[in-house]
C-alpha cells in the first residue's frame, strides 16, 4: 500500500505590502518605545526618582515589549499536512516559531466541501459549532470541514489545493466537490 502524503504551506497573497509595512512599523515602535524605557531607566538609575521617569521606565518597558511580542503577527503561515488520513494544521509565525492547531482524522469528518457549495449553507444554518478559520487568503477557494469532538461541533475553514482535496476524498466520503 503506497501512503498518501502531502505538506501544503499557505502564505498571504494579497495586502502583502500593507503586512510589510506593519512589521517594519512594528519594529520601529519597538525601538522608539525601548529608547523611551531607557531613558527613564538611566534617569532612575541616576538617583533622579522623578514620577516621569517611573511612567518613562513603565509605559515604555510595556509598550516595547507588546510590540515585539506581536509583531510576528504580521508574518503568520498556515501549514497542512496530510498523512494516509490524518490532516494537521498549524501556524508558523515569522518562519521561525510553529505552533501546532488542530489535528483530526478524516473518518471523523461529518460533512465538508466547499464553501460556496449546499453543504455549506446547511451546516452554517444549523449553527451551535465553533469555527476554526486557517486560512490567508479569502478569495482561493475556501473548503471546510464538520466534525464533532468531545461532544463539541467543530467546522475548520481552510484552503487546500485540489490535490489535497482528492487525497482527502480517498478516506472520507462525506466531501462535496
Amino acid at each position: 500500500m503506497m501512503d498518501h502524503f502531502r505538506e501544503e504551506i499557505v502564505t498571504r497573497r494579497q495586502g502583502r505590502a500593507v503586512n510589510a509595512i506593519g512589521y517594519i512599523l512594528a519594529w520601529l515602535f519597538v525601538l522608539v518605545f525601548g529608547i523611551i524605557a531607557f531613558i527613564g531607566l538611566v534617569d532612575i538609575m541616576n538617583m533622579n526618582f522623578a514620577l516621569v521617569n517611573w511612567i518613562f521606565l513603565v509605559v515604555g518597558g510595556g509598550l516595547c515589549y507588546l510590540m515585539f511580542r506581536y509583531k510576528d503577527n504580521f508574518r503568520i503561515e498556515y501549514e497542512y499536512s496530510f498523512t494516509n488520513g490524518e490532516l494537521e494544521f498549524a501556524m508558523v509565525k515569522s518562519n521561525t516559531r510553529r505552533k501546532e492547531l488542530l489535528s483530526i482524522r478524516m473518518r471523523e469528518v461529518e460533512m465538508g466541501g466547499v464553501v460556496d457549495g449546499n453543504a455549506f449553507r446547511s451546516a452554517a444554518q444549523a449553527g451551535d459549532y465553533k469555527e476554526y478559520r486557517y486560512y490567508l487568503n479569502g478569495k482561493n477557494p475556501l473548503y471546510f470541514l464538520l466534525l464533532t469532538r468531545e461532544g463539541k461541533r467543530i467546522m475548520i475553514i481552510f484552503e487546500p489545493s485540489q490535490e489535497m482535496i482528492d487525497m482527502m476524498k480517498e478516506y472520507s466520503k462525506v466531501l462535496e466537490a
